[in-house]
C-alpha cells in the first residue's frame, strides 16, 4: 500500500515494508520522492522524518532535472559512442555473419547480420558494454582489495536507472551500471571504491566520509565529474 504525504510543493510516496530502516530515494528524470519506512512506523513519524530531509531532497531534485540526457541513440552510421570518455563514430556493418563489436581508430564498427532492427542492435552495443566494464573492474578490484583491507566476493554488472552502484555488505558484492564503461576510468574508480568502503561502512556516515577522504583524497572531484557528464537517455514509463 502506498501513501502520499504534501510538503508543500514536494509530494512523498511512502511505502511500508518489512524493513529495519527509514529509506530516502530521489528518482530521475524529475525527482519523485518515495520513502521506505518499517512496518512499525506510523505516517505522522515518517513526515518528521521527511520535513528534516527536505533540504537534502530540493538538493537532489534540482541536480536532476539540471543533469544533461543523451539524446535516444538510433544505432546509425557516425552517431556518438563513448568508451572510457572518449567519443567514437558508429560504423554499422551488415554481414552475414556473428555480430560483433570493434574499435578501429576513432570509430565503433557494429557488424550485425543484415536486417537487424534498432532494438537487435542496442542489445549487441549493451553486451559488448558489460563486457568492456567487467574487464575494467576486475583489476580496479583486486587493486583496492588490500588498500582497504576488504574482500569483494563477487560483483556483477547491469543497467541501473537510479543509481551508478550498490553494496550489499553481508554479502560483500558491489553491483556497478553498465553506463559507467562510457565513462572516464577515474571516474569508474571512484565508484568502485566507493562501493567497496561500503562493506566497512555500511551507510553514508561521518566515518564512510573520513574513510574516501583517506583511501581516495580527491574522491569529490570524482565525483562532481561524474555527475557533470550527460546520463543515458532513457523511457521512464511515466
Amino acid at each position: 500500500m502506498v501513501s502520499r504525504l504534501h510538503l508543500g510543493e514536494i509530494k512523498v510516496d511512502v511505502v511500508f515494508k518489512d524493513i529495519k530502516n527509514v529509506h530516502l530515494s530521489v528518482y530521475p528524470p524529475s525527482g519523485r520522492v518515495r520513502i521506505s519506512a518499517p512496518l512499525r512506523m506510523n505516517l505522522d513519524t515518517v513526515r518528521v522524518f521527511a520535513i528534516a530531509k527536505l533540504s537534502w531532497i530540493r538538493q537532489q531534485q534540482d541536480k536532476l532535472r539540471g543533469q544533461e540526457r543523451e539524446t535516444q541513440r538510433e544505432f546509425l552510421d557516425r552517431e556518438s559512442h563513448y568508451l572510457r570518455g572518449k567519443r567514437y563514430l558508429l560504423t554499422v556493418i551488415e554481414e552475414d555473419a556473428p555480430p560483433a563489436v570493434e574499435l578501429k581508430h576513432n570509430k565503433l564498427l557494429l557488424r550485425v547480420r543484415p536486417g537487424t532492427t534498432e532494438a537487435g542492435k542496442q542489445v549487441v552495443v549493451e553486451a559488448w558494454y558489460r563486457r568492456q566494464l567487467k574487464q575494467e573492474v576486475l583489476p580496479l578490484i583486486a587493486r583496492w582489495e588490500p588498500i582497504l583491507g576488504v574482500k569483494v566476493e563477487r560483483f556483477f554488472v547491469q543497467r541501473m536507472r537510479t543509481r551508478w552502484g550498490s553494496c550489499n555488505p553481508a554479502a560483500r558484492t558491489i553491483r556497478l551500471n553498465t553506463d559507467l564503461a562510457k565513462k572516464p576510468r577515474e571516474c569508474l574508480e571512484y565508484i568502485v571504491v566507493h562501493e567497496m568502503a561500503h562493506i566497512l561502512e555500511p551507510t553514508h556516515t561521518v566515518r564512510f566520509v573520513a574513510l574516501m577522504d583517506r583511501f581516495m583524497p580527491n574522491w569529490r572531484f570524482y565525483r562532481d565529474q561524474l555527475n557533470r557528464l550527460p546520463v543515458s537517455h532513457e523511457d521512464w514509463g511515466y
